[in-house]
């Protein structure tokens, strides 16, 4: 203030942002001023009058504070304070098995700001918990839930196959639990995924007693269910389902002219024991493999005789159709074991110029005949024919010397089952003879044990 009163050579300015400059002066102290803001500018004019002794100012600075979160269900917000002020950040995070949820979409990460006006510029999240979708469809099985709700995190499901006609890998039924990594977890050490096998060698129904193919009697339905007719050209032959895809058969059946049959002329038929109604559904092969050393030009020669097909598509089993297994590692051939034959061949013969095929699946009970004694047999014939093949370490014999009991033509291809552990095995495959249940007379059978690398060798490979 100058001496004079009511003259004043000197004045502070104050400018606050958003409001109008305020002028300060006088000896007195405006008292406790608010400005709300984080800058204040101050400008100190004067004149060269007067005597000016200059200003002087307190002043104490308040951060903007921002409310404090509250409690974020099934996740967790940092830092974790009594106070947040202006600037501060926080960041949120699920529980484990949750997602982060924003506006109804998911949110990979999640932080939001205190704002200078107090408020936080993002609302915070939501956590939701995960799913892992629906699990995988099992072939041939299903999936039932044990615990949880519509596949979210910590559901455990369990695959189970469908039975009889298929079992579960490991012979467990595997559960499967949503893990926070949104994948279906396997609770069991060794299997990793779920698996049905079929089941072999075990028809629902078994044959009380048995007949000859030769005059015999009908196979009831659903007791020989890997029965296949096969028609290839004008001819009738049978073969046996070892897989879902695969046809065991005799090689003879599909080179009936010294050349491999094509895939489309062969008709493969299965799941009934009545002709007419089998015939009424064939199936399709989509490709053959003849064993590479089969080689019979003059049917002199029914080494090798053994052929797999495989189908165009795979086959559902049931209680009708059901693969026979293959023999295990170290299978004997015990003479005089009782195996079963099965074909829908010729059931009668009274001379080559008649000879009856069967509508009906017929079956035979036949024990395995000493290697010695069928090689005997046939080097008899050898006296007075020329054109009776060569028994080989590849084949076995089964059959009564008294006849009656036999496999014919149109049996070719099909199985001669032995059973062990209560599952059918094939252990043959029917290939030649000389007649037809005479007198003295074996069946040859091509010995499956003997080619097991090369069935599985060629089933892997294609």
């Amino acid at each position: 203030p100058d001496t004079a009163p009511n003259v004043f050579h000197f004045v502070l300015k104050m400018t606050i942002p958003d409001r109008e400059p305020i002028k300060l002066c006088g000896g007195s102290s405006p008292g406790l001023m608010e400005t709300n803001s984080s800058t204040v500018r101050l400008e100190y004019h004067t004149d060269d009058k007067g005597q000016s002794r200059g200003w002087s100012l307190d002043y104490r600075t308040q951060r903007v504070q921002c409310p404090v979160p509250g409690r974020v269900a099934n996740g967790r917000f940092t830092p974790v304070l009594t106070e947040y002020f202006y600037r501060d950040y926080l960041h949120v995070r699920c529980d484990q098995g949750y997602k982060l949820m924003m506006d109804g979409e998911e949110i990979k990460s999640f932080f939001t700001m205190c704002e200078s006006s107090g408020r936080w510029h993002l609302p915070l999240p939501e956590c939701h918990i995960i799913d892992c979708g629906e699990p995988e469809p099992l072939r041939n099985g299903a999936v039932t839930v044990l615990s949880g709700f519509q596949n979210q995190y910590r559901s455990v499901v369990q695959y189970h196959c469908n039975e009889p006609f298929y079992s579960p890998l490991g012979g467990v039924n595997v559960t499967f639990r949503c893990d926070a990594d949104r994948q279906w977890r396997s609770t069991h050490d060794v299997i990793s995924s779920p698996t049905c096998l079929p089941v072999c060698g075990q028809p629902t129904k078994l044959i009380s007693g048995y007949h000859r193919i030769i005059g015999g009697s009908s196979a009831p339905d659903k007791t020989i269910p890997w029965q296949v007719m096969l028609s290839v050209g004008s001819s009738r032959g049978g073969g046996m389902v070892i897989a879902d895809r695969w046809i065991l058969t005799a090689a003879h059946v599909l080179v009936p002219n010294g050349e491999t049959v094509l895939p489309e002329n062969v008709r493969i038929y299965m799941g009934h024991t009545d002709v007419k109604t089998l015939i009424a559904t064939p199936v399709n092969a989509s490709s053959l493999y003849v064993h590479p050393d089969y080689k019979n030009p003059d049917w002199l020669n029914y080494n090798n005789d053994i052929a797999l097909m495989k189908l165009d598509q795979p086959i559902t089993f049931d209680s009708s159709v059901m693969p026979l297994c293959l023999p295990a590692d170290g299978a004997t051939y015990d003479t005089g074991v009782m195996g079963l034959v099965s074909g829908f061949g010729v059931t009668m013969d009274t001379g080559r110029d008649r000879r009856i095929q069967t509508n009906r699946l017929k079956y035979v009970q036949l024990p395995v005949v000493d290697q010695e004694t069928c090689s005997s047999s046939l080097s008899s014939f050898r006296r007075t024919r020329s054109n009776v093949p060569n028994l080989t370490e590849n084949m076995f014999c089964a059959g009564v010397p008294e006849g009656s009991k036999d496999s014919c033509q149109g049996d070719s291809g099909s199985a001669f089952t032995l059973r062990e552990n209560g599952r059918f095995y094939a252990a043959g495959i029917v290939s030649w003879g000389v007649d037809c249940g005479k007198p003295g007379t074996y069946g040859v059978y091509t010995r499956v044990s003997n080619y097991m690398s090369w069935i599985n060798n060629t089933i892997q490979n294609n």
